[in-house]
Parts: C-alpha cells; sequence; structure tokens
C-alpha cells in the first residue's frame, strides 16, 4: 500500500498540465450524460425559504472591515438570509432557449460540486433537526428530526459542507480533486461574509474528523447512496454570536436517528477517475486536538473601496468574467484596497472561519495599475515567507518594497509580463487583457507528514479568491479565478524547484466585456425552464 504523503504527492504531479500535453482529461463531453447540478433528497420533507436579503442593512465595506452589527436573533428567516448570500442562486442565464444558473459562491466550469447542510435545534420558524439546502429552489430538505433525548445547541448552527467529484470530473477527470477543494475554500468564504452580514461569526470545527463530518450529515449511510454519486465531507462552520458546543453528543444523537429522504441520481452512468478516489483515501483527515487560531492579526485600517454599497448587492453580484477588454486600468490605491483583506484582522470574514497558519502567497503580474510599474511582484501574507522564498528563488529578483508600509508587496521584475501570464495560464488572452493576474503558491511543508493538509492549502486558495471576487466588484471591476494553468512553467520562471512551493490557483481581474447575447433572469420566480448545458463553455472557472 503506498504511503498517503507520497500518494498525495504523485497525484499532485500527475495532474499538472504541462506545455506538451494537458492532464489527463474526458477527451470530449458527454452531453447525454452531463450531472444534474442540483442534488435532492427525495421524500424528504421541505422547508421553503424566504427570500429576505433585501432587507439587510449592513454595508459591504462595514463587513469586509470587521465592523459588524448588533447580532440577528436566530430564526428561520435569518438562515434565509444566510443561505441567500452564500450557497443561493444569484441569477438564470439565458441564450436561445437554454438557461444555467449563477451561484453566490464560484465554481470550477460552473458544475458545482459543493452541497451544503444545516445543523440546528429548534428555532422560531423552524424545527431541529439536519437539512440538506437545495439551492434550486431555496428550501432545506429535512433529513433528521431531533429526538427529545438529543443535546441542545445554543446560540448558533452548524454549516456543513460536502463535494461530489464526479460533477467535476465529467469535465475536468483527474484535477477535479483540486478543483473541488477550489471551491470548498469558496463556500467557506461565502458563508462568513454572509454570516458576517447579519453581525455572525464563522469559526471552523478544526478538531473534527472527516469521518465525523459525514456521521453528522448523513453521508457515511452507505445504503441511501446505493446507486447514486456519494458526496464526501468536507468541513464543519459554527455560525453564530455564540461558542460552539461538544461535537460528540450531537454525533450520537444523529446516529441513533430516524433519516429522511434518499439521494437523487445525477448522471445515467458514472466514469470512475481512479487517481481522484487515491486522491481522496490518501487525504482523510483525523481527529485533532482543538487548537488556538494561529493566524497572524492586522491592526491596520482597511481602505475603503470605490463603491458604496449594500453587502446584499456585493455577494450577489459577483460574477466570473470570460473576457477582459485589454484597455481598463485601476489606480494604485485601488490595487492596494484590493489586497488589504488577504491579510487576517481579528473577528473579520472571510479569515475568522481560518483557524491554521498562512501557507499561501501570490505571485502578481501587474499589467495596467496606474502609478505601479508593470512586472513581477510578491504578495507575502506571512513574514517567514519573505526568508523561505528569497532561498528558494535562484533567480536575480529584486526584492523591492513598494506600496503602503503595512502592505508585504516586493517589486521581483520590472517588464511587460502579459506574454508570460498568458503562456503559463493555459494561453488564455484573460490572464494579459486584464488589469493584473496572479498565481497562487502554497508551502509544501509537512504535506507527506500530514496528506490531508493538502486539501486545506486549496481552501485557502478558494478563501483568497473569493475574497478578490468581492474586492474587484467593489471596485468596479470584474474578476475570474483560473485553474488552467501550466503548473510547471509558473515554478520555472520563478525560478523554483522541487516540491516546496507549488502554484495551486491563477486568478485574474480588469474591465469584463459583457456578452449581449445572454438575457439574465432572476434567481427565483418565473424564468425560462431551465437546462444543464450552457449554451458555450466557460473558459476559465464560470460561475
Amino acid at each position: 500500500m503506498i504511503d498517503p504523503g507520497r500518494a498525495i504527492l504523485e497525484y499532485h504531479e500527475r495532474s499538472k498540465h504541462h506545455l506538451t500535453r494537458y492532464a489527463p482529461g474526458p477527451g470530449y463531453l458527454d452531453w447525454a450524460n452531463q450531472p444534474d447540478p442540483f442534488r435532492s433528497y427525495l421524500g424528504a420533507p421541505r422547508i421553503e425559504l424566504e427570500l429576505a436579503a433585501d432587507g439587510l442593512l449592513s454595508r459591504y465595506n462595514d463587513v469586509r472591515s470587521g465592523r459588524l452589527s448588533e447580532p440577528a436573533s436566530l430564526t428561520r428567516a435569518s438562515i434565509a438570509v444566510l443561505f441567500e448570500l452564500s450557497l443561493a442562486i444569484s441569477a438564470w442565464k439565458s441564450y436561445r432557449g437554454t438557461s444555467w444558473a449563477l451561484r453566490c459562491n464560484p465554481s470550477s466550469g460552473n458544475l458545482h460540486p459543493t452541497e451544503g447542510y444545516l445543523v440546528t435545534c429548534d428555532l422560531p420558524g423552524l424545527e431541529g433537526g439536519v437539512y440538506h439546502y437545495l439551492s434550486r429552489d431555496h428550501v432545506l430538505e429535512q433529513r433528521v428530526r431531533w429526538n427529545a433525548s438529543a443535546p441542545a445547541i445554543a446560540n448558533g448552527v452548524w454549516i456543513g459542507i460536502a463535494s461530489i467529484y464526479w460533477r467535476e470530473a465529467w469535465k475536468y477527470g483527474m484535477r477535479a480533486f483540486r478543483y473541488c477543494q477550489h471551491d470548498c475554500g469558496h463556500a467557506i468564504a461565502a458563508v462568513s461574509y454572509a454570516a458576517a452580514s447579519l453581525g455572525w461569526q464563522t469559526r471552523m470545527v478544526d478538531a473534527a474528523a472527516d469521518e465525523d463530518v459525514a456521521a453528522l450529515l448523513g453521508l457515511d449511510r452507505s445504503t441511501d447512496f446505493l446507486g447514486v454519486e456519494r458526496e464526501e465531507p468536507d468541513c464543519l462552520l459554527w455560525v453564530g454570536p455564540g461558542e460552539p458546543p461538544v461535537l460528540d453528543e450531537l454525533l450520537a444523537a444523529a446516529r441513533a436517528a430516524s433519516w429522511f429522504g434518499v439521494p437523487n441520481r445525477l448522471s445515467d452512468e458514472h466514469v470512475p477517475w481512479p487517481d481522484i478516489d487515491h486522491a481522496h483515501e490518501a487525504t482523510p483527515k483525523p481527529r485533532t486536538l482543538l487548537a488556538a487560531p494561529t493566524v497572524p492579526v492586522e491592526t491596520f485600517e482597511l481602505s475603503a473601496p470605490r463603491l458604496d454599497v449594500s453587502a446584499a448587492t456585493i455577494f450577489r453580484q459577483r460574477r466570473s468574467a470570460v473576457d477582459f477588454d485589454g484597455v481598463t486600468s485601476i489606480s494604485a490605491d485601488a490595487f492596494y484596497t484590493m489586497l488589504e483583506p488577504l491579510l487576517p484582522r481579528a473577528f473579520t470574514p472571510p479569515w475568522n472561519a481560518w483557524p491554521w497558519p498562512l501557507r499561501v502567497h501570490l505571485a502578481l503580474f501587474v499589467h495596467r495599475v496606474d502609478g505601479l510599474e508593470p512586472g513581477l511582484y510578491a504578495f507575502l501574507r506571512e513574514a517567514a515567507a519573505l526568508g523561505s522564498l528569497q532561498s528558494a528563488k535562484p533567480r536575480d529578483w529584486r526584492w523591492r518594497k513598494v506600496g503602503p508600509r503595512h502592505l508585504p508587496l516586493y517589486l521581483l521584475w520590472p517588464y511587460d509580463a502579459r506574454e508570460a501570464a498568458q503562456l503559463i495560464c493555459c494561453h488564455q488572452n484573460i490572464a494579459a487583457d486584464s488589469c493584473y493576474a496572479l498565481g497562487m503558491l502554497a508551502s509544501f511543508d509537512n504535506i507527506e507528514g500530514s496528506p490531508w493538509r493538502y486539501r486545506r492549502l486549496y481552501w485557502e486558495c478558494g478563501i483568497i479568491g473569493q475574497t478578490l471576487y468581492l474586492e474587484a466588484e467593489a471596485a468596479g471591476i470584474r474578476a475570474t479565478g483560473i485553474g488552467c494553468f501550466f503548473d510547471d512553467e509558473m515554478h520555472r520562471l520563478l525560478g523554483l524547484e522541487g516540491h516546496a512551493w507549488q502554484s495551486l490557483y491563477h486568478f485574474t481581474a480588469g474591465g469584463a466585456v459583457e456578452d449581449q447575447r445572454l438575457t439574465t433572469l432572476p434567481p427565483y420566480g418565473p424564468r425560462a425552464a431551465p437546462l444543464t448545458s450552457p449554451a458555450e463553455p466557460v473558459r476559465a472557472r464560470g460561475g
């Protein structure tokens, strides 16, 4: 049996794109077998949720700065807002008789492998139990109703996140395991931001094992998933003004409870990807000690973004750009403002949900930032990374500190980097026609010893990506995540060798070119009958 640490490094190598070949994929898109983008539990009681986010008064700049309002009461209505602004549909797009959903949490290729769950006690208007959130209808599907012996959950709820790998593998093959982890990170951040708009804190239940998450959400019920695509547990988030209770008592209640509903089948056929199975089997998280957060906390005041709008507006207008105009520029101050929230602040989303040390830093291709020299830059989110990366990069980089004193931004190479950015991002124009592009560099230290941390590196990348999405909207531009890039070409450009540092996710932001052929429809209410296949494939991430 292969050592798990070695197995995950082998998966990482085998799933890389190269200039001469791409990672193994399906070869063609089997549209007749495309997975249903919505999991539902057939036979489970359904609880309709209100659409109440328009009444929320929170401003985006206050939320991003940690200036939260008084905590909202925990009710069915406030839980409805939490889901409406994090995992719900934000709009439908339509073209020539087909339509597809966009959501507040983005996804690779708009395929949405991420599923959300709620675990709660009795709330006004909502019976205590375990629920699956069905974004298509904005409803909760009740999987468990607590009996009288279930422990009380005080002043908060749990949000569970799970992934269906097949939804991504249908289009992306082996690399889908990576993309599912990106999407989990985006969802964590989306929940944290939405909770903050209600005055609530979000914390990762970091001691929980994957098997704990599976047991609480009912994902370990093998008989329920016979003949259908499995969901794999990711994480639990504690959301609310109170402290999380002991998990074990609730796990015992879940194991003893009666469960409702069975999951729907997403495709007529399932195509196996053994490499994804091996990566999953190599990265289960065991129970760990509950440790105090080790993320460094910044104290400077965030600069205000260009747009002063409601939090709900920003969360729901987030889109992935497909094309950039190659002309739009932003000011250096706007650029710095977008980078500031990537440095954690106390009790401030999204990093209030992140209990682990920072392991991901940015290599930035600056193209069109007025007042900042075009070139290659490094943004180091943790001070110790400076010495590590300087010693790991044999190239004669300048390492010249630029920008505000509180931002760890360094100029490495003062030349036009558009051609390099485009080549590295699978020759995609969006990496060169933007204001800036970037690659997220992760420290692989101790991955072999604790392979479950591999998934969390991608989660951290997804949280960074979600933050940059929202910051782009607040700056009056648009962004998109890029999952297709030539891994080792990025490493060669930076002079990196071995596995110490790896590029895990790319991103870009600029002046978006809107596709005027598409019609935008409201997320809930009258709309064209949705079909699952978009008119044209999304070139970067979509969603």
